[in-house]
């Protein structure tokens, strides 16, 4: 699961990256490209994912 998210974030990096570095592209675009395809994303189902876990925990405290 976790080199899923790293695999995931390393390629919303580089879009962020050709984002910054396009000649019509904008720092600004690239931020936002790497939040909307990268953080967010990632921490949502990353969230999702860890749910059964926190239950459990819940569970045995």
């Amino acid at each position: 699961m976790w080199i899923v998210a790293i695999a995931w974030m390393y390629v919303a990096l580089m879009m962020a990256l050709a984002e910054a570095t396009s000649p019509q592209g904008t720092y600004l675009g690239a931020v936002i490209t790497l939040v909307f395809y990268g953080v967010a994303p990632t921490a949502l189902v990353m969230y999702l994912l860890g749910t059964p876990g926190r239950r459990r925990a819940r569970r045995q405290a």
